[in-house]
């Protein structure tokens, strides 16, 4: 569902604090990206997110070890449970690390968020950071939102390659080819190539480059290069290639051609929801057998397909994407959900509209393929 304002009888969360006990409100903060009502912050320092993508992808890595030493099922389920760790954890490092310090709110010192971001894109194929943080801080203007100079409408239609004025089906259509697409991900990954590895900045290239060719090398020498590609190079580059593509896809909606023109905080206030994984809570109560199902399955979806989606698509903060876009220099972004709901509560002063929302990645995705279908073929999305 799509909605502009926290309504405690039909808002998703407001539900769950009050069908479940207190004690998994916590869990469900996490997973969901959205507090409890009057549930309280906690303080986090913005570092310790560096630390939580180090511990993801380290154990990932550690996982997928034990699981190339061992065999059979076990083997597999933990060569499968590695992919995921590593796919966290280079995430985390996309969105938490790399992308907060474009914005200088990882270190205290901006010298030291430079260095670390110029590291992390060198070692792990992402767009060298002084160009990045250039076309981001950009991004975040208004005036260039949603045209086609910004790094949203450039991956959206250039690389994903889908039009304005398509049908929604035929829009969906070229989404799902494109991830299963040999070609599409070796355009991806070559253009990720190029940005990190031919910046024209020799060091960091070269940082890049050699780190890469000295893992396969090593790896090859211990007799561990096919290892190293499926728990190192696949996480790398197809799986946060696919995670990617879907975490994109819901950052912005492309606004009705009525609204693209007008410049302005309205603008801005539709073209950026939130997203949050999850769903409404059943009604029914769990001692009836309608309820057991219903209740059965809630948690199912909730502990598989949404956990999956939080910890590899909307990780760190991607679900208050709107709140960063609103407040883009709010020290509070270490307590997102907290931050966010606040604001929401407060009625987001300075701005003419509240805080929207959509439960549901493959929800969010549908409406802004269908927001795209609506514009004219001829339009791009800052005409």
């Amino acid at each position: 569902m799509t909605r502009t304002m926290s309504d405690h009888r039909t808002d998703p969360r407001a539900l769950m604090a009050l069908r479940l006990p207190r004690a998994m409100q916590p869990l469900l903060t996490w997973l969901t990206g959205r507090p409890a009502p009057s549930e309280c912050a906690r303080v986090r320092a913005p570092w310790t997110f560096l630390l939580e993508a180090l511990a993801w992808t380290v154990l990932g890595q550690l996982v997928g070890t034990v699981g190339f030493a061992t065999h059979g099922l076990i083997s597999a389920a933990l060569i499968a449970l590695s992919l995921v760790l590593t796919t966290a954890g280079v995430s985390l490092f996309q969105i938490a690390v790399f992308h907060r310090c474009a914005h200088a709110q990882l270190f205290a010192v901006r010298r030291r968020n430079r260095d670390v971001g110029r590291l992390v894109s060198a070692l792990l194929l992402f767009k060298h950071f002084d160009r990045y943080q250039q076309e981001h801080m950009s991004h975040h203007s208004v005036r260039t939102l949603l045209t086609e100079g910004d790094e949203f409408t450039d991956f959206v239609l250039g690389l994903c390659r889908l039009e304005p004025g398509m049908p929604k089906r035929q829009l969906w259509r070229c989404v799902l080819t494109s991830l299963a697409s040999p070609r599409f991900h070796t355009r991806f990954l070559v253009h990720r190539a190029r940005m990190s590895w031919m910046s024209g900045d020799r060091l960091h290239d070269t940082v890049g480059i050699t780190s890469w060719a000295l893992g396969a090398a090593g790896c090859a020498a211990a007799g561990w290069l096919i290892p190293f590609f499926v728990l190192w190079v696949l996480p790398l580059t197809l799986l946060l290639q696919l995670v990617t593509v879907g975490r994109i896809l819901i950052e912005h909606r492309f606004p009705d051609p009525s609204h693209s023109g007008d410049r302005d905080k309205v603008f801005q206030c539709r073209v950026t929801l939130g997203v949050f994984p999850g769903s409404a809570p059943p009604a029914h109560d769990a001692a009836t057998l309608r309820g057991l199902v219903a209740w059965a399955s809630w948690w199912a979806d909730m502990l598989t397909v949404q956990l999956l989606v939080r910890v590899v698509v909307l990780v760190a903060d991607t679900p208050c994407h709107d709140f960063h876009h609103r407040r883009p220099s709010s020290p509070r972004w270490t307590e997102y959900a907290h931050a966010r709901q606040d604001d929401l509560d407060a009625g987001c002063p300075g701005y003419p509209i509240n805080y929207g929302e959509t439960w549901g990645l493959i929800r969010a995705i549908d409406e802004n393929l269908a927001a795209l279908s609506s514009l004219p073929r001829d339009a791009s999305a800052g005409r």
